[in-house]
Protein backbone atom coordinates (compact mmCIF):
# COMPACT_ATOMS: atom_id res chain seq x y z
CA UNK A 1 0.00 0.00 0.00
CA UNK A 2 1.20 3.44 -0.86
CA UNK A 3 1.42 6.23 1.61
CA UNK A 4 -1.32 8.81 1.37
CA UNK A 5 1.12 11.53 0.39
CA UNK A 6 2.22 9.59 -2.82
CA UNK A 7 -1.31 8.93 -4.05
CA UNK A 8 -1.71 12.29 -5.95
CA UNK A 9 1.68 11.77 -7.63
CA UNK A 10 0.74 8.30 -8.87
CA UNK A 11 -2.60 9.56 -10.16
CA UNK A 12 -0.81 12.38 -12.02
CA UNK A 13 1.64 9.97 -13.67
CA UNK A 14 -1.16 7.64 -14.76
CA UNK A 15 -3.10 10.57 -16.18
CA UNK A 16 0.00 11.71 -18.10
CA UNK A 17 0.54 8.25 -19.59
CA UNK A 18 -3.10 8.03 -20.62
CA UNK A 19 -3.02 11.45 -22.25
CA UNK A 20 0.19 10.54 -24.09
CA UNK A 21 -1.33 7.30 -25.35
CA UNK A 22 -4.41 9.14 -26.59
CA UNK A 23 -2.24 11.71 -28.43
CA UNK A 24 -0.07 9.00 -30.01
CA UNK A 25 -3.15 7.06 -31.10
CA UNK A 26 -4.63 10.17 -32.73
CA UNK A 27 -1.48 11.22 -34.63
CA UNK A 28 0.04 7.77 -35.36
CA UNK A 29 -1.31 7.53 -38.91
CA UNK A 30 -0.06 11.02 -39.74
CA UNK A 31 3.40 10.24 -38.37
CA UNK A 32 3.50 6.97 -40.32
CA UNK A 33 2.56 8.75 -43.56
CA UNK A 34 5.30 11.31 -42.97
CA UNK A 35 7.91 8.61 -42.42
CA UNK A 36 6.85 6.81 -45.63
CA UNK A 37 6.94 10.05 -47.59
CA UNK A 38 10.43 10.78 -46.26
CA UNK A 39 11.54 7.33 -47.35
CA UNK A 40 10.14 7.88 -50.87
CA UNK A 41 11.77 11.30 -51.12
CA UNK A 42 15.09 9.85 -50.00
CA UNK A 43 14.79 7.09 -52.60
CA UNK A 44 13.95 9.56 -55.38
CA UNK A 45 16.84 11.80 -54.35
CA UNK A 46 19.15 8.81 -54.42
CA UNK A 47 17.87 7.80 -57.86
CA UNK A 48 18.55 11.30 -59.09
CA UNK A 49 22.15 10.96 -57.95
CA UNK A 50 23.95 8.47 -60.23
CA UNK A 51 26.86 8.27 -57.84
CA UNK A 52 24.74 6.65 -55.12
CA UNK A 53 22.25 4.30 -56.80
CA UNK A 54 22.90 4.40 -60.55
CA UNK A 55 26.65 3.98 -60.29
CA UNK A 56 26.54 0.23 -60.74
CA UNK A 57 24.03 0.37 -63.59
CA UNK A 58 26.03 3.10 -65.30
CA UNK A 59 29.23 1.06 -65.05
CA UNK A 60 27.50 -2.09 -66.29
CA UNK A 61 26.03 -0.22 -69.27
CA UNK A 62 29.47 1.22 -70.04
CA UNK A 63 31.01 -2.25 -69.94
CA UNK A 64 28.22 -3.57 -72.18
CA UNK A 65 28.86 -0.80 -74.73
CA UNK A 66 32.59 -1.50 -74.69
CA UNK A 67 32.10 -5.22 -75.19
CA UNK A 68 29.61 -4.59 -78.01
CA UNK A 69 32.01 -2.23 -79.77
CA UNK A 70 34.82 -4.73 -79.36
CA UNK A 71 32.73 -7.51 -80.90
CA UNK A 72 31.66 -5.32 -83.82
CA UNK A 73 35.25 -4.18 -84.40
CA UNK A 74 36.50 -7.78 -84.47
CA UNK A 75 33.73 -8.76 -86.89
CA UNK A 76 34.57 -5.84 -89.20
CA UNK A 77 38.28 -6.68 -89.14
CA UNK A 78 37.49 -10.26 -90.11
CA UNK A 79 35.19 -9.00 -92.86
CA UNK A 80 37.88 -6.67 -94.27
CA UNK A 81 40.48 -9.42 -94.17
CA UNK A 82 38.24 -11.73 -96.23
CA UNK A 83 38.12 -10.57 -99.83
CA UNK A 84 34.73 -10.79 -101.56
CA UNK A 85 34.17 -13.68 -103.90
CA UNK A 86 33.36 -13.31 -107.57
CA UNK A 87 29.63 -13.72 -106.98
CA UNK A 88 29.88 -11.30 -104.05
CA UNK A 89 31.45 -8.62 -106.24
CA UNK A 90 28.81 -9.20 -108.91
CA UNK A 91 26.02 -8.79 -106.33
CA UNK A 92 27.69 -5.68 -104.94
CA UNK A 93 27.71 -4.25 -108.47
CA UNK A 94 23.94 -4.73 -108.67
CA UNK A 95 24.18 -7.33 -111.45
CA UNK A 96 22.22 -10.57 -111.63
CA UNK A 97 24.91 -12.58 -113.40
CA UNK A 98 25.87 -16.09 -112.46
CA UNK A 99 29.40 -17.48 -112.57
CA UNK A 100 28.63 -19.16 -115.90
CA UNK A 101 27.44 -15.86 -117.35
CA UNK A 102 30.62 -14.14 -116.21
CA UNK A 103 32.78 -16.88 -117.77
CA UNK A 104 30.81 -16.71 -121.01
CA UNK A 105 31.28 -12.94 -121.15
CA UNK A 106 35.02 -13.37 -120.52
CA UNK A 107 35.28 -15.84 -123.39
CA UNK A 108 33.28 -13.51 -125.65
CA UNK A 109 35.47 -10.52 -124.75
CA UNK A 110 38.61 -12.56 -125.43
CA UNK A 111 37.32 -13.69 -128.82
CA UNK A 112 36.38 -10.11 -129.74
CA UNK A 113 39.84 -8.84 -128.78
CA UNK A 114 41.43 -11.63 -130.84
CA UNK A 115 39.43 -10.76 -133.96
CA UNK A 116 40.05 -7.02 -133.60
CA UNK A 117 43.78 -7.54 -133.09
CA UNK A 118 44.08 -9.78 -136.15
CA UNK A 119 41.96 -7.49 -138.29
CA UNK A 120 43.40 -4.11 -137.33
CA UNK A 121 47.02 -4.59 -136.30
CA UNK A 122 48.24 -7.37 -138.60
CA UNK A 123 50.18 -9.04 -135.76
CA UNK A 124 50.84 -12.75 -135.59
CA UNK A 125 48.67 -15.29 -133.86
CA UNK A 126 50.74 -15.40 -130.65
CA UNK A 127 50.61 -11.63 -129.92
CA UNK A 128 46.91 -11.69 -130.82
CA UNK A 129 46.33 -14.52 -128.34
CA UNK A 130 48.10 -12.43 -125.68
CA UNK A 131 45.78 -9.50 -126.35
CA UNK A 132 42.77 -11.86 -126.33
CA UNK A 133 43.78 -13.32 -122.97
CA UNK A 134 44.29 -9.86 -121.48
CA UNK A 135 40.96 -8.63 -122.82
CA UNK A 136 39.05 -11.69 -121.64
CA UNK A 137 40.40 -11.35 -118.12
CA UNK A 138 40.36 -7.58 -117.75
CA UNK A 139 37.29 -6.28 -119.57
CA UNK A 140 34.59 -8.09 -117.50
CA UNK A 141 36.55 -7.39 -114.31
CA UNK A 142 36.82 -3.70 -115.11
CA UNK A 143 33.13 -3.49 -115.99
CA UNK A 144 32.10 -5.12 -112.70
CA UNK A 145 34.46 -2.84 -110.77
CA UNK A 146 33.03 0.22 -112.53
CA UNK A 147 29.43 -0.77 -111.79
CA UNK A 148 30.37 -1.63 -108.20
CA UNK A 149 32.08 1.73 -107.57
CA UNK A 150 29.22 3.68 -109.13
CA UNK A 151 26.66 1.79 -107.04
CA UNK A 152 28.61 2.45 -103.84
CA UNK A 153 28.86 6.15 -104.68
CA UNK A 154 25.09 6.34 -105.24
CA UNK A 155 24.48 4.54 -101.96
CA UNK A 156 26.73 6.97 -100.06
CA UNK A 157 24.90 9.93 -101.57
CA UNK A 158 21.39 8.65 -100.79
CA UNK A 159 22.00 6.98 -97.42
CA UNK A 160 21.92 10.16 -95.23
CA UNK A 161 18.40 10.88 -96.50
CA UNK A 162 17.31 7.40 -95.43
CA UNK A 163 18.78 7.93 -91.96
CA UNK A 164 16.87 11.23 -91.68
CA UNK A 165 13.64 9.39 -92.52
CA UNK A 166 14.32 6.95 -89.67
CA UNK A 167 15.06 9.81 -87.26
CA UNK A 168 11.84 11.64 -88.08
CA UNK A 169 9.82 8.43 -87.92
CA UNK A 170 11.20 7.40 -84.53
CA UNK A 171 10.59 10.89 -83.13
CA UNK A 172 7.01 10.67 -84.40
CA UNK A 173 6.51 7.38 -82.54
CA UNK A 174 6.83 4.88 -85.38
CA UNK A 175 8.61 1.55 -84.78
CA UNK A 176 11.96 1.02 -86.43
CA UNK A 177 10.57 -1.70 -88.72
CA UNK A 178 7.92 0.68 -90.10
CA UNK A 179 10.60 3.31 -90.79
CA UNK A 180 12.66 0.74 -92.68
CA UNK A 181 9.55 -0.27 -94.64
CA UNK A 182 8.99 3.35 -95.68
CA UNK A 183 12.57 3.57 -96.94
CA UNK A 184 12.21 0.28 -98.84
CA UNK A 185 9.24 1.77 -100.68
CA UNK A 186 10.13 5.44 -101.15
CA UNK A 187 13.95 5.71 -101.30
CA UNK A 188 16.10 5.64 -104.41
CA UNK A 189 18.12 2.64 -105.52
CA UNK A 190 20.34 1.06 -104.28
CA UNK A 191 19.23 2.10 -100.77
CA UNK A 192 15.70 0.87 -101.42
CA UNK A 193 16.86 -2.60 -102.44
CA UNK A 194 19.23 -2.98 -99.50
CA UNK A 195 16.54 -2.06 -96.97
CA UNK A 196 14.17 -4.48 -98.66
CA UNK A 197 16.72 -7.21 -98.01
CA UNK A 198 16.89 -6.16 -94.34
CA UNK A 199 13.10 -6.50 -94.02
CA UNK A 200 13.17 -9.84 -95.83
CA UNK A 201 15.83 -11.14 -93.43
CA UNK A 202 13.72 -10.00 -90.50
CA UNK A 203 10.66 -11.67 -92.01
CA UNK A 204 12.61 -14.92 -92.25
CA UNK A 205 13.18 -14.81 -88.48
CA UNK A 206 16.43 -12.91 -87.99
CA UNK A 207 16.47 -10.29 -85.22
CA UNK A 208 16.72 -6.68 -86.29
CA UNK A 209 20.28 -6.44 -85.01
CA UNK A 210 21.51 -9.39 -87.09
CA UNK A 211 19.56 -8.29 -90.16
CA UNK A 212 21.18 -4.84 -90.03
CA UNK A 213 24.64 -6.32 -89.43
CA UNK A 214 24.41 -8.06 -92.82
CA UNK A 215 24.19 -4.67 -94.55
CA UNK A 216 27.97 -3.92 -94.35
CA UNK A 217 28.64 -7.36 -95.87
CA UNK A 218 26.62 -6.45 -98.95
CA UNK A 219 27.75 -2.79 -99.02
CA UNK A 220 31.26 -2.58 -97.52
CA UNK A 221 31.18 1.16 -96.84
CA UNK A 222 31.86 3.13 -93.63
CA UNK A 223 28.33 4.55 -93.75
CA UNK A 224 26.76 1.08 -93.58
CA UNK A 225 29.16 0.07 -90.79
CA UNK A 226 28.25 3.15 -88.75
CA UNK A 227 24.55 2.41 -89.13
CA UNK A 228 25.05 -1.20 -88.09
CA UNK A 229 27.02 -0.13 -85.00
CA UNK A 230 24.33 2.34 -83.90
CA UNK A 231 21.52 -0.20 -84.24
CA UNK A 232 23.54 -2.90 -82.46
CA UNK A 233 24.41 -0.63 -79.55
CA UNK A 234 20.84 0.59 -79.17
CA UNK A 235 19.40 -2.93 -79.22
CA UNK A 236 21.89 -4.21 -76.60
CA UNK A 237 22.36 -1.25 -74.28
CA UNK A 238 19.29 0.91 -74.86
CA UNK A 239 19.29 4.67 -75.24
CA UNK A 240 17.67 7.20 -77.52
CA UNK A 241 17.67 5.81 -81.04
CA UNK A 242 16.55 9.10 -82.62
CA UNK A 243 19.38 11.02 -80.96
CA UNK A 244 21.99 8.44 -81.98
CA UNK A 245 20.78 8.30 -85.58
CA UNK A 246 20.53 12.10 -85.67
CA UNK A 247 24.21 12.33 -84.74
CA UNK A 248 24.98 9.68 -87.36
CA UNK A 249 23.14 11.70 -90.00
CA UNK A 250 25.22 14.78 -89.13
CA UNK A 251 28.43 12.75 -89.38
CA UNK A 252 27.42 11.32 -92.77
CA UNK A 253 26.57 14.73 -94.17
CA UNK A 254 29.85 16.18 -92.92
CA UNK A 255 31.69 13.30 -94.61
CA UNK A 256 29.80 14.06 -97.82
CA UNK A 257 30.83 17.73 -97.62
CA UNK A 258 34.43 16.73 -96.99
CA UNK A 259 34.40 14.42 -100.02
CA UNK A 260 33.09 17.26 -102.18
CA UNK A 261 35.82 19.59 -100.90
CA UNK A 262 38.51 16.97 -101.58
CA UNK A 263 37.12 16.41 -105.08
CA UNK A 264 37.18 20.14 -105.80
CA UNK A 265 40.73 20.56 -104.49
CA UNK A 266 42.08 17.54 -106.40
CA UNK A 267 40.29 18.30 -109.68
CA UNK A 268 43.24 20.32 -111.01
CA UNK A 269 45.68 17.50 -110.23
CA UNK A 270 43.39 14.96 -111.89
CA UNK A 271 43.09 17.10 -115.02
CA UNK A 272 46.87 17.51 -115.20
CA UNK A 273 47.36 13.76 -114.76
CA UNK A 274 44.85 13.05 -117.52
CA UNK A 275 46.59 15.43 -119.92
CA UNK A 276 50.01 13.99 -119.13
CA UNK A 277 48.75 10.42 -119.54
CA UNK A 278 47.05 11.15 -122.87
CA UNK A 279 49.85 13.26 -124.34
CA UNK A 280 52.06 10.38 -125.64
CA UNK A 281 49.13 8.79 -127.45
CA UNK A 282 48.04 12.11 -128.94
CA UNK A 283 51.56 12.88 -130.15
CA UNK A 284 51.99 9.37 -131.58
CA UNK A 285 48.67 9.66 -133.42
CA UNK A 286 49.58 13.07 -134.84
CA UNK A 287 52.96 11.79 -136.06
CA UNK A 288 51.29 8.74 -137.62
CA UNK A 289 48.90 11.00 -139.54
CA UNK A 290 51.63 13.36 -140.77
CA UNK A 291 54.55 10.94 -141.30
CA UNK A 292 53.42 7.30 -141.09
CA UNK A 293 56.72 5.94 -142.46
CA UNK A 294 58.68 7.74 -139.73
CA UNK A 295 56.80 6.23 -136.81
CA UNK A 296 56.13 2.95 -138.59
CA UNK A 297 59.63 1.75 -137.68
CA UNK A 298 58.43 1.27 -134.11
CA UNK A 299 55.99 -1.40 -135.31
CA UNK A 300 57.96 -3.02 -138.16
CA UNK A 301 61.41 -3.51 -136.61
CA UNK A 302 62.57 -5.53 -133.60
CA UNK A 303 64.29 -2.57 -131.96
CA UNK A 304 61.13 -0.51 -132.42
CA UNK A 305 59.05 -3.22 -130.74
CA UNK A 306 61.47 -3.31 -127.80
CA UNK A 307 61.28 0.48 -127.50
CA UNK A 308 57.47 0.31 -127.55
CA UNK A 309 57.44 -2.38 -124.86
CA UNK A 310 59.80 -0.46 -122.58
CA UNK A 311 57.88 2.78 -123.16
CA UNK A 312 54.55 1.10 -122.43
CA UNK A 313 55.96 -0.38 -119.21
CA UNK A 314 57.24 2.96 -117.93
CA UNK A 315 54.09 4.69 -119.09
CA UNK A 316 52.05 2.26 -117.01
CA UNK A 317 54.29 2.89 -113.98
CA UNK A 318 53.85 6.64 -114.37
CA UNK A 319 50.07 6.37 -114.68
CA UNK A 320 49.87 4.20 -111.55
CA UNK A 321 52.05 6.67 -109.60
CA UNK A 322 49.90 9.62 -110.70
CA UNK A 323 46.77 7.69 -109.83
CA UNK A 324 48.13 7.01 -106.36
CA UNK A 325 48.97 10.68 -105.90
CA UNK A 326 45.58 12.06 -106.90
CA UNK A 327 43.35 9.48 -105.16
CA UNK A 328 42.51 10.16 -101.53
CA UNK A 329 41.21 7.50 -99.19
CA UNK A 330 38.39 8.87 -97.03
Amino acid sequence: MLAPEFTPLVIALLATFCAGGIVIALFYSYIERRSESHKRLATIAALGNPREVSGQSFNSRKKSIESTLREIEDAQKAQKAAKPTLLGRIRQAGLSWSSRTYCALSVGAGALCLLLTLALSGLGILPALGFALAGGLLLPHLYVSFRRSRRFATFSSEFPNAVDVIVRGVKAGLPLADCLRIISQEAQEPVRGEFKLILEDQTMGLPMEQAVQRLPQRVPLPEASFFSIVISLQSRTGGSLSEALGNLSKVLRERKKMKAKIKAVSSEAKTSAGIIGALPFVVAGAIYLTAPAYIGLLFSTLIGNIVLGISAFWMMIGILVMRKMINFDF
